[in-house]
């Protein structure tokens, strides 16, 4: 009965022990849906898109309780699918106006500067060349905006 034991406990634990390096490896390299994501230390967190209205020459976005990601998390940015990269941007992202229905307004800001490497067929990565901060940004093409907040 101990051998049986002590056999089922050398098992239980070379199990916890081959199984501990897979969780440190990076899952998942290239993305299964099209769409941006932003790359953590752990994974790929798809980002949701937003549209970008246009009101008398103005253009704003209008909030819809964006992801949160702790500054220290975002490593960069990666983007699968077929996307206009030469207007690509990444902002920051200003308080504008209320909306007749309530919902925060907001512009763009300043523009942050980027490198964009081409990964494969329709895959991208996408870093900034300076420091990000703390605050509500997005990355903006034509109409389409992925916003998400840094804490």
């Amino acid at each position: 009965m101990k051998q049986k034991i002590t056999i089922v406990c050398i098992l239980l634990f070379l199990t916890a022990l081959f199984s501990l390096p897979l969780y440190g490896k990076d899952v998942m390299s290239k993305p299964k849906e099209f769409g941006v994501y932003i790359k953590t230390d752990k994974t790929l967190v798809r980002l949701l898109p937003n549209m970008v209205f246009d009101e008398r020459g103005i253009f704003f976005i209008e909030s819809n309780n964006p992801q949160r990601f702790a500054l220290k998390d975002i490593d960069s940015f990666v983007i699968y699918g077929q996307y206009d990269l030469s207007v690509l941007t990444l902002n920051s992202l200003l308080f504008f106006q209320t909306s007749p229905l309530g919902k925060p307004r907001y512009i763009f800001g300043k523009e942050t500067d980027i490198n964009v490497k081409k990964q494969g067929k329709d895959f991208y990565s996408v870093k900034q060349k300076g420091l990000l901060s703390r605050g509500y940004h997005c990355l903006w093409i034509n109409d389409t905006a992925w916003d998400f907040v840094i804490e």
